[in-house]
This record gives structure tokens, C-alpha cells and sequence, in this order.
């Protein structure tokens, strides 16, 4: 049921909804300028990540052997179980959302939702570990950079892109577990109804954006033309 508080207007007593804002004529007027406005950042985004890839693409036609080399210390195992994680983590999310629009209640909100959060925390430890091992083995570019193939500058380069993807991956990552707690919150005082769901809506949106950026990093940095 939408929350309805009373005001007077033209010298009688009348209800609005408090989700709606001034500068809305309805509801549905309100959601779909929201959601309008989240797919105008997810092409933002779109073009953030594909301006990554391209260069990624450029300089792998250019160093196609250094880059090959390169990618083989990646580890293949911990980037599928990732790629698994995250899989699950879209149903879920998509579970969270289709509780919200039948009116399941709110503990089956927030339990669909904390299972999305506790596997992509589970992503991020994963990634974190990956990453501590890549510092142990001296293949952080910079001063320590250590690689023991004969195209070393190249193979700089590609860890250079590896860590700026896959670090901007789990940053939106970080971003979306911040998402989901608001949205935990926000169920847990019974905010959301099959008249009203799209902050869960549009959140899932989010992550499977994020969900789906993975999908297109994994093959192109683990997978391909590995030695």
C-alpha cells in the first residue's frame, strides 16, 4: 500500500503518496523518469568499460604473443569460480526483484538480497586473493615489475589493463553491495509493495550490469589465445 500522508489543499483535507516528488505529476509518471535516468548511466557505463576493452583489443592485435604470454599466470579456476559466483548472484537479484513486485514479505526480500550480497562479497575475496597472489609473484606493474618471459614491457601492459578492468569491476562491485544494503534497509521497514518496488528494480539493474561486465572480462583476459 502506497504511504499516505494528509495535506490540505484549496481549503480541504487530501492524502498524497510520500514517495512521490513535487515535481511528479503520478507514480508511474515518477517511475518511469527513474528508470529512464538509470539506463542513461548504464550507457555511460557502458561507454567506460568499452573504452577498456578497446584499448585492451588495440594493443592485444598489436602484441598478440606478449599479451598471450601474459594472460597465462592468470589463474583459470579462481576466474570461473568467480564467473559462477556472480552467475548465481543474478538469480538471486532477480529473485530479490520478482519478491518485491508479487508482495512477498519482507523477509523474503531481504533474504534474497543478503544471499546477492554474500556472494559478491564472496567475489571480492576471491579477487583479493587473486590479487595478493599477483603481488607475491611481482606482476604489479611499476618498479617491482618482475616477468620472466622476453617481452616484459608488453606484458607490463597487459597487467596494467588487467588491474585497471578488474580493479573498476570490483569497484562498481563495492558500489553495488553499498546499493543493497539501502535496499535491505528499505525492506526491512516495509517500504517496498507490488505498488512500489522500483528502488529494487532498479538496483538489480545495476548489478547485472556488473554481472554482465564480468561475463566479457573473463574470456578476454583469462581465456583467449592463452599459451
Amino acid at each position: 500500500m502506497p504511504e499516505l500522508v494528509p495535506h490540505v489543499a484549496d481549503g480541504g483535507q487530501v492524502t498524497h503518496d510520500v514517495r512521490l516528488q513535487h515535481h511528479f505529476d503520478d507514480t508511474e509518471q515518477q517511475r518511469s523518469a527513474v528508470t529512464l535516468g538509470m539506463w542513461v548511466f548504464l550507457v555511460t557505463e557502458v561507454m567506460l568499460f568499452g573504452g577498456m576493452f578497446t584499448a585492451y583489443v588495440l594493443y592485444r592485435s598489436l602484441y598478440p604473443d606478449a599479451f598471450a604470454g601474459a594472460s597465462n599466470p592468470l589463474d583459470v579456476g579462481l576466474g570461473t569460480i568467480n564467473t559462477a559466483v556472480l552467475i548465481c548472484s543474478s538469480l538471486t537479484m532477480a529473485l530479490a526483484v520478482h519478491a518485491a513486485q508479487v508482495g512477498k514479505p519482507a523477509g523474503r526480500i531481504m533474504a534474497w538480497l543478503g544471499a546477492t550480497m554474500i556472494l559478491g562479497g564472496a567475489f571480492l575475496v576471491t579477487k583479493m586473493y587473486e590479487y595478493a597472489h599477483k603481488f607475491h609473484e611481482g606482476l604489479v606493474p611499476g618498479s617491482a615489475f618482475t616477468y620472466a618471459g622476453p617481452d616484459a614491457r608488453h606484458a607490463e601492459l597487459f597487467f596494467s589493463i588487467y588491474f585497471a578492468m578488474t580493479g573498476t569491476h570490483a569497484f562498481h562491485m563495492i558500489i553495488g553491495l553499498g546499493v543493497l544494503t539501502w535496499l535491505v534497509v528499505l525492506a526491512q521497514r516495509r517500504r517496498f509493495s507490488p505498488a512500489y518496488y522500483t528502488p529494487v528494480e532498479l538496483g538489480g539493474l545495476y548489478w547485472h550490469f556488473v554481472d554482465i561486465a564480468w561475463i566479457f572480462l573473463f574470456p578476454l583476459l583469462y581465456l583467449i589465445g592463452r599459451h
